[in-house]
């Protein structure tokens, strides 16, 4: 629904229920009428639909696909010297081309999709904590001064913003339980931790 209310700030309109072709469309509309700030939507978008997670379907289960893409029959795969899945799929085809058995039991391939997720979100949590870090070194000389931000995350842990320039997220110390991802906001930053990577704003009122 948050992401109804997110096109309706546009002038757009999507269905409650959740239609992939519908949000793609409005995505692409959004991104040829104002391709300088779409990375600011694309971005609350992303974060409004959660993260993505490995699944196995069956041929006697139901079709998951993929909703971003907006696209029914799909799976995940690339190099198979980049991530253990795309091996995965690589033997499972390469099985299928020989005409042998499938190297893995459903069951076998459940469990390993739920391992490859809780190792790809203990990766990702690695490469933020990095970029964090960067982006603090970044702007650790530039503290006291003021950025336009947008908020991407709320949670009972605090508000969550990013700026845009230079495009860096850090914590909202003041942030208000009203703000809603998407919202736009004026932010003065108040700290930088390079060690820890953390970023700090408040509420700017100049």
């Amino acid at each position: 629904m948050r992401i109804v209310g997110v096109a309706a700030e546009y002038g757009e309109t999507l269905p409650n229920t959740p239609d992939a072709k519908e949000l793609e469309a409005f995505l692409a509309k959004r991104h040829q009428a104002d391709p300088l700030r779409f990375p600011d939507l694309s971005l609350v978008i992303v974060k409004l639909m959660g993260r993505g997670e490995y699944v196995v379907e069956t041929p006697a289960g139901s079709t998951i696909g993929h909703f971003g893409l907006a696209v029914q029959d799909y799976t995940h795969s690339t190099a198979p010297n980049r991530r253990f899945p795309d091996l995965i799929t690589s033997r499972m085809l390469k099985a299928v081309l020989a005409h042998q058995k499938k190297p893995y039991t459903d069951a076998e391939l459940d469990t390993l999709a739920k391992h490859c997720t809780q190792q790809e979100d203990a990766a990702q949590k690695v490469e933020r904590r990095i970029r964090k870090s960067e982006a603090a070194l970044l702007l650790e000389s530039h503290i006291g001064q003021s950025f336009d931000g947008i908020v991407t995350g709320n949670t009972s842990e605090g508000v969550w913003v990013r700026i845009f320039t230079p495009p860096a997220e850090g914590k909202l110390l003041n942030g208000s339980s009203t703000l809603k991802v998407g919202d736009k906001v004026h932010l003065k930053l108040t700290s930088a931790n390079v060690e820890r990577g953390f970023i700090d704003f408040v509420i700017s009122n100049h």
